[in-house]
Formats: C-alpha cells, structure tokens, sequence
C-alpha cells in the first residue's frame, strides 16, 4: 500500500495539521451548514426566495453553503427562521461514560 509522506487518509491528515479545536469548530460548522441546507431542500426552497423571507442576499447564502464564508451568527439566525429551525445550546457530546 502507497503512503503520502503526511498521511495515509484525510482522518490522519486532519489530525496533525489542526488542532482538536480546529476540527470540533470545524465539523461543528459544517454540521449547521449541512442542516440549513437540509432544511431549504425540504422545504422546496429557492436560495433567492430564501432571500426573500430572510433579507439575506441570495450571494451570502450561497457562499454560506459553499463553506466559503463564516457567516456571523444573526446572518445565520436570520436564515434559519423562514426554515422554521434555530440554534439551540446544548451540552457536548462526549465519548467517554462519565
């Protein structure tokens, strides 16, 4: 089996260049992203009629859901609505049964 010098997956890649803060941030915002668009397809609705209901320009959305961008929080919140979701705060999952 063929190695590359930094790592044999992205798993193994993923781990020695970022931290496990980086990777939660990361994997958390890819999580919220996935669930806005999620939401929007199950809707049936449009990037620029989602536009419409939240007053977030069609452009931002789509960079939102690229991964493109970090959208700000009352961005995000101001999507999430016409989906009828929101955040919620809830406490980390954890692997270990304590």
């Amino acid at each position: 089996m063929n190695h590359s010098a930094i790592g044999s997956n992205w798993e193994d890649v993923r781990k020695e260049l970022f931290t496990p803060e980086e990777i939660a941030e990361s994997d958390l915002r890819v999580s919220i992203i996935g669930e806005l668009i999620k939401a929007r397809q199950e809707k049936g609705i449009s990037q620029k009629k989602l536009e419409e209901l939240s007053g977030v320009k069609q452009p931002i959305i789509a960079r939102m859901e690229k991964g493109s961008t970090s959208p700000q929080l009352n961005t995000i919140l101001k999507v999430l609505a016409p989906l009828g979701k929101t955040l919620a705060v809830v406490p980390l999952e954890t692997t270990d049964n304590k």
